[in-house]
C-alpha cells in the first residue's frame, strides 16, 4: 500500500500548513497519547531543544526498536551521536568536506545542469523532478564520493525507499515504526553491502575524492575503520542528495503557487539566495527531528520523564508568529529569515552550503533557459508522505523558451 497523494498542491499544502497551525495552537509543547511523544512547536523551544545535546540526545537506540541492519548502517551515522563520538566524525567530514571544496563545485554543478536540461531541450512538458531535482544532486554527491554515478537509479530507489515513508501513516506510533524497519531491512543490508565494497576498493585503489580523503582524515590519531564509515558513507550518499531533491521540488511547486514569483527572480537573480530560504522556511524538506530525554526536564510548563521521544517539530517553528513576522505569507524577499530547517547547534546540517549551491544553480539555470514555467495539471503531482519528508515525486511542468512569446 502506498501513500502517495496525487489531490492538488493546493490541497495538500493548505492541509499541511493547517496542520502545523493546529499544532502550535494546541500549545508549545503537549504530549501526544496517540503516538507516545512529545512534540515541540514554537521556535524558541525547538532552538532550545536542538542546541542541547546533554538533556535532548539524539541517540535514540535505548527508546527505538532494533533491527542488526540498521544497527550496522549506525555505527558511522553522527546524526544519531551525541559528543564525544559526534565530534570525531563531524571533525572528519570537515576536513575532508570544506566551504572551499563545496564553492569549487559552482562550475562543475552548471555543467551538469546544462547537460540535464539540454536533454529535454525539445520538449514543451517534462517531469522536473525525474530531469533536473532528482539527478543533479545525485550525480554531484555521487562525484564527490567516488562512486558510479551510473547506479543512481539504484541510489534512487534506496532513498525512495528509505525516506518515502511509504511503510508509515501520517501519525505512526512506535509498533508502525518497528514494522516499517522490518520492510526496509532488506534495502539497508544492500546499502551497506555495496558501500562496503566501496570502501574496500578505494582503500585499496586510493583516489582524491571524498571516501579517499575520509580515509585518510584523523582526529586525535584515530582513522575510521571500514565498517564504522559505511552509515558515514551511506548517510552522505542518500541523505545527501534528497534534501536538494525536496528543496528545488518544493520551490517549483511554491513559486506556481505564487504568481508572479519567476518572474520577479528573473528580473533580479541576487533575490534567489533569499527566495531558497523561504522555501526553506515554508516547505521543510524534514518536518521533524526526534530527541531523547536524557533526565527530568520542565519545558513549556511541563515535567518531562527521563528516556522520552520528544518530536521538535521544525514546520510548526517556522511559522511561529512570535520569531516571523507574516509567518503564513510566503515572502521571497524575506530577510534576515531565522528558519530551523538544517537544525541548530552541533547537528546543524553540514550538507547545507551544498543543498543551497545546488538550489540556487539550478534555478537560476531553470530562470535563463525558461521564460515560464508553469504547473499544467495539479491533478498530476505526486507528493511524499508529508510526516516522513516534504516534497514531490513527480512533478510535470510546461515550460515556454524566450525564442517563443513569453
Amino acid at each position: 500500500m502506498t501513500t502517495e497523494q496525487t489531490t492538488p498542491p493546493a490541497s495538500v499544502l493548505e492541509e499541511l500548513a493547517g496542520r502545523w497551525r493546529s499544532l502550535r495552537e494546541a500549545g508549545p509543547v503537549r504530549y501526544d497519547d496517540a503516538q507516545g511523544t512529545w512534540r515541540v512547536v514554537d521556535h524558541a523551544d525547538v532552538a532550545a531543544v536542538l542546541a542541547d545535546p546533554v538533556t535532548y540526545s539524539s541517540d535514540l537506540s535505548p527508546i527505538a526498536p532494533s533491527q542488526p541492519d540498521f544497527e550496522a548502517f549506525r555505527q558511522g551515522n553522527f546524526v544519531g551521536m551525541d559528543p564525544p563520538e559526534h565530534r570525531k566524525l563531524r571533525a572528519l567530514v570537515s576536513q575532508a568536506f570544506t566551504p572551499r571544496v563545496v564553492h569549487g563545485l559552482a562550475p562543475r554543478i552548471e555543467e551538469v545542469c546544462a547537460r540535464l536540461l539540454d536533454a529535454v531541450a525539445d520538449r514543451d512538458h517534462f517531469d522536473v523532478v525525474d530531469a533536473l531535482a532528482y539527478p543533479l544532486p545525485i550525480i554531484v554527491i555521487a562525484e564527490l564520493l567516488g562512486v558510479p554515478a551510473a547506479d543512481h537509479e539504484l541510489f534512487k530507489e534506496w532513498a525512495s525507499i528509505l525516506f518515502g515513508g511509504d511503510q508509515l501513516g501520517e501519525a505512526a506510533g512506535m509498533a508502525d515504526l518497528e514494522r516499517a524497519l522490518e520492510a526496509i531491512a532488506p534495502t539497508v543490508r544492500e546499502m551497506n553491502d555495496y558501500v562496503l565494497d566501496h570502501i574496500r576498493h578505494r582503500r585499496a585503489h586510493p583516489a582524491d575524492d571524498l571516501t579517499g580523503k575520509l580515509l585518510s582524515a584523523e582526529v586525535d590519531g584515530v582513522r575510521l575503520e571500514d565498517q564504522e564509515m559505511v552509515g558515514f558513507v551511506a548517510l552522505l550518499l542518500v541523505a545527501g542528495h534528497i534534501t536538494t531533491t525536496a528543496l528545488l521540488g518544493n520551490a517549483i511547486v511554491t513559486f506556481d503557487r505564487h504568481p508572479g514569483t519567476l518572474s520577479a527572480l528573473r528580473d533580479d537573480p541576487g533575490k534567489l539566495p533569499d527566495a531558497v530560504e523561504e522555501v526553506l522556511r515554508w516547505l521543510p524538506p524534514f518536518p521533524e527531528l526526534g530527541r531523547r530525554t536524557t533526565r527530568p526536564v520542565m519545558l513549556g510548563g511541563h515535567e518531562i520523564p527521563p528516556d522520552s521521544l520528544l518530536m521538535a517539530h521544525l514546520g510548526a517553528a517556522n511559522r511561529d508568529p512570535s520569531r516571523f513576522t507574516a509567518p503564513e505569507v510566503f515572502d521571497v524577499s524575506r530577510s534576515p529569515n531565522p528558519h530551523l530547517t538544517f537544525g541548530h547547534g552541533i547537528h546543524f546540517c553540514f550538507g547545507a552550503p551544498l543543498a543551497r549551491l545546488e538550489a540556487r544553480v539550478a534555478l537560476n539555470s531553470l530562470l535563463k533557459r525558461f521564460c515560464a514555467i508553469d504547473v499544467p495539471s495539479h491533478d498530476d503531482i505526486t507528493f511524499q508522505n508529508p510526516a516522513v519528508i516534504v516534497g514531490v515525486r513527480h512533478l510535470p511542468v510546461e515550460v515556454t523558451r524566450p525564442s517563443r512569446t513569453c
